[in-house]
């Protein structure tokens, strides 16, 4: 059997770590957050921590008298080899009940083992590749998957009447599961994809891309690029290749129009249709206040994304199957009590399914426009939660 620990970090050596960090054996519940402090990706972790601070300023530290301590572990970005060396040390040395974070799907992937070997909770809260909680029976997540968003983007399209569409995905794990998402829901809908291209991961020159979809003459190009520069480089040749003045509608996931990017894709971006669970326009009370929450910590400019509303429901979801599961919980009971667990998000109602346990959400059709000035996706069509 393969060793999933390196030299020194044998399995009795974890079995013994476990009764220590154990929640039952600790008035003190530790949480292991492995996520991206530092470098390009380091936004990441500055949400996911804000969203984890918000829960914590509106909820307290404590469950039931247990003191809840948030560890944070630097992964830099998708680092599967360090993800993994830092979950050890997590289990083993600091001796964390629950581990978190994991903003890159390769990262969530090497740690799937270890939480498994170790029976320790593992809460994702960004990582998005198609059935990944299908790598651990430990793993819960609370952010999102691609096989589950995409669909209601093809259906609203096909219900608009566009009946031909071209597909341009970054070429990697999630917008492979975007494209085939897309593909078989709007296929399977009557619609009929025409032509696709997998671009490269960082590209920044979609010109000859564009000009084949010019050429095609779909109704509608469905986008999965990344935000940083390149959802902004698509946008803006786009325009320049004249797709929207040949009746092409742009259509994505909401990576496209992430709202840390909105002020760099400017104009370019509006009428942009996405689908996301998350906008900072949800009109709910509790979302009003999240911002609020989130904006009073960060700054008034700053806009919350889906990567921190994710962090702070993943600790909705700790705090709730902490309170279940009671004081004597070990991290099996633990996670039996986070199957099933529903409760409202900044983003709508939630639960996780006891089956997959992947989280259950809304979708939103939203529209890029300007609100009082700004730039915001304002959701004008709901998808129910469905399994």
């Amino acid at each position: 059997m393969k060793n999933w620990f390196t030299s020194g970090l044998c399995s009795a050596a974890l079995a013994g770590s476990l009764v220590v960090g154990s929640v039952s054996a600790q008035e003190v519940v530790k949480i292991g957050m492995v996520v991206e402090m530092t470098g390009p990706f380091a936004e990441f972790g500055r949400q996911m921590k804000a969203g984890i601070e918000a829960w914590q300023k509106q909820h307290g530290d404590s469950v039931d008298g247990r003191r809840v301590e948030v560890i944070y572990k630097d992964v830099g970005g998708p680092a599967p080899e360090v993800a993994k060396r830092l979950a050890q040390e997590l289990i083993v040395q600091d001796k964390v009940s629950i581990l978190a974070g994991f903003g890159f799907t390769p990262n969530a992937m090497a740690v799937a083992p270890l939480a498994t070997q170790a029976r320790v909770p593992m809460v994702v809260m960004n990582a998005a590749s198609a059935q990944l909680t299908s790598r651990s029976p430990y793993m819960v997540r609370t952010s999102f998957g691609y096989d589950t968003m995409v669909p209601p983007i093809a259906q609203w399209a096909l219900e608009q009447g566009h009946k031909k569409a071209y597909m341009i995905v970054a070429d990697y794990a999630p917008g492979h599961d975007a494209e085939k998402a897309f593909k078989q829901a709007y296929e399977q809908a009557g619609g009929e994809i025409i032509g696709n291209v997998r671009v490269p991961l960082m590209t920044v020159d979609f010109a000859p891309y564009l000009q084949r979809v010019k050429d095609a003459k779909p109704d509608v190009l469905f986008a999965f690029v990344n935000a940083g520069n390149v959802a902004p480089a698509l946008f803006k040749d786009f325009k320049i290749k004249g797709l929207d003045q040949a009746g092409i509608k742009l259509i994505g996931t909401g990576d496209i129009v992430y709202e840390s990017i909105l002020d760099v894709i400017g104009d370019n971006g509006l009428g942009a249709t996405t689908v996301y669970p998350y906008s900072m326009q949800h009109p709910s009370e509790l979302n009003r206040a999240y911002i609020q929450q989130f904006q009073e910590a960060l700054g008034a400019k700053e806009r919350p994304t889906i990567m921190s509303v994710s962090a702070y429901d993943g600790m909705a979801l700790i705090y709730g199957g902490l309170k279940k599961a009671g004081p004597g919980a070990d991290g099996k009971a633990l996670l039996e009590a986070f199957k099933g667990l529903s409760f409202e998000s900044p983003r709508g109602p939630v639960s996780i399914d006891p089956e997959t346990h992947d989280i259950v959400q809304n979708q939103y059709i939203r529209r890029l426009e300007r609100v009082d000035g700004e730039l915001m996706n304002v959701e004008f069509k709901t998808y129910d939660a469905s399994r």
